[in-house]
């Protein structure tokens, strides 16, 4: 396309918007923590806007550099993305690679997934993902705390219709803007927790899944706002109930044909999971490299609040708590779920940064078809209430229990380092590091209640 055709498009571009109503523009990219970053634009400035005129100062985000690297990035909308926001119709968003110099900014998480995506369309694979949205409807008490806004409730709500009714003008705001969207809205349910709900959307490929749950991260606060509550994908909102996650539900598909390489060919189920071998060497790879991901898909000091376990149980929730696959059963990271064709992460959370996490879970599951990796047969057991001489013999391992042992685990993951680069990987580190210590170093509420009167 020659420089005029272009710069007609774009014009083009700017009349359809002005007509829609548009009148700024938002290029969203996202920090280290997978939170949207950008400036408003007005609708004037499309042209400049769209070549990536807009700079930003990176060492003012963490984990994009120090003071003393002076070069700016600039923020190249996808415009193929381009969308309308429902809740603001004036306002057109679209996700946004980073660069400096003209090359991509190289601690870019977005960047990142699109390099092993590429990866992937070199082995003959796209990869479609899918991810489900658990979100907690919160409102804030006298004393500032988050609590659900009804008191009381069934002592198990999940799939309650009763829960559904009492959340009914905030879900049907979040369901509509959904559907305006196109997104492929599939259903919505309460969830385990009080005032807990989960939005299916349907499969995409992995960057507009990733794409898209940045915004409705951002959707979701909007509608919650007009009705005087806190909508949070936080993992573990309260201690007493089931947290938020974010399961990746992930295939890959054959480039040549369009079929799903996760499927079972003729004669071909090696485990009985609906699961061909491409699957279960992809799998393979995803448990090589478990423990060293997992800060990846729960990246913060609250996620191990809800992968914490007594004896290898989760507390509360099905959460999983080792490092190991299966059908149903939740306690495993990994699932295949009844039907096959997929695999089911279920360690990835509501806090996690999505582009990073399916960046690190495909390199992963790509060295395991490569290098045809086998994980052995599924666990059908209760591995909580086996004995733990028996799991070393099987090779199972718990997942990391601390966001400090996630952090070493993901540091000395070789992987880690060829995916991410030495730059991100490093600020990875230093940023959940910090996070550890502070942590760490915090005098909390239940330390106060047993001590203070203890001694």
């Amino acid at each position: 396309m020659t420089d005029d055709e272009a710069g007609a498009d774009l014009r083009a571009l700017q009349d359809e918007l002005r007509g829609r109503g548009i009148r700024t523009l938002v290029a969203a990219f996202v920090d280290l923590h997978g939170l949207p970053k950008g400036k408003l634009v007005p609708l004037e400035r499309l042209p400049e806007w769209a070549a990536g005129a807009e700079r930003h100062t990176a060492f003012s985000m963490e984990g994009f550099g120090s003071w003393q690297e002076t070069d700016e990035a600039t923020a190249l909308p996808d415009l193929s993305r381009l969308s309308r926001l429902p809740w603001e119709p004036d306002r057109a968003w679209a996700p946004a690679d980073l660069m400096v110099e003209g090359k991509p900014f190289p601690m870019s998480t977005r960047f990142v997934l699109k390099a092993v995506l590429a990866e992937a369309e070199a082995m003959g694979f796209a990869c479609d993902l899918g991810i489900e949205c658990e979100v907690s409807l919160l409102r804030r008490g006298a004393d500032g705390a988050l609590e659900p806004p009804q008191a009381g409730g069934l002592e198990l709500p999940c799939y309650d219709l009763g829960g559904l009714r009492a959340g009914r003008s905030w879900l049907d705001g979040v369901a509509g803007a959904i559907r305006e969207l196109g997104w492929g809205l599939e259903a919505v349910s309460h969830e385990s927790g009080q005032s807990q709900f989960e939005f299916n959307i349907r499969y995409a490929d992995a960057l507009t899944a990733c794409d898209r749950l940045i915004l409705f991260r951002t959707m979701i606060k909007h509608y919650a706002e007009e009705e005087g509550l806190v909508a949070t994908t936080m993992p573990k909102p309260f201690a007493d109930a089931a947290g938020n996650g974010a399961h990746f539900n992930l295939s890959l598909r054959r480039l040549a044909t369009g079929e799903n390489a996760f499927a079972v060919r003729s004669g071909e189920d090696p485990h009985g999971l609906g699961l061909g071998e491409t699957g279960i060497h992809f799998v393979g790879g995803v448990l090589r490299h478990g423990r060293g991901l997992c800060a990846a898909f729960a990246p913060t000091v609250n996620s191990y609040k809800r992968l914490s376990s007594v004896n290898g149980t989760s507390i509360h929730g099905p959460a999983p708590t080792f490092n190991s696959y299966g059908g149903n059963a939740r306690i495993n990271a990994l699932r295949v779920p009844t039907g096959g064709g997929r695999l089911e992460n279920r360690i990835p959370d509501g806090a996690v940064n999505p582009y990073l996490a399916a960046a690190l879970m495909l390199a992963a599951g790509l060295e395991g078809v490569r290098e045809r990796i086998d994980p052995g047969p599924p666990n059908a057991d209760d591995l909580g209430a086996l004995d733990p001489a028996e799991r070393r013999r099987r090779g199972i391992a718990p997942l990391p229990q601390t966001l400090r042992e996630a952090v070493e685990a993901f540091s000395a993951d070789p992987l880690v380092g060829r995916t991410l680069g030495p730059a991100l990987r490093g600020a990875f580190v230093r940023a959940k590091s910090r996070e550890w210590a502070e942590y760490h170093h915090a005098v909390g509420a239940w330390e106060t209640a047993r001590y203070g009167r203890m001694f």
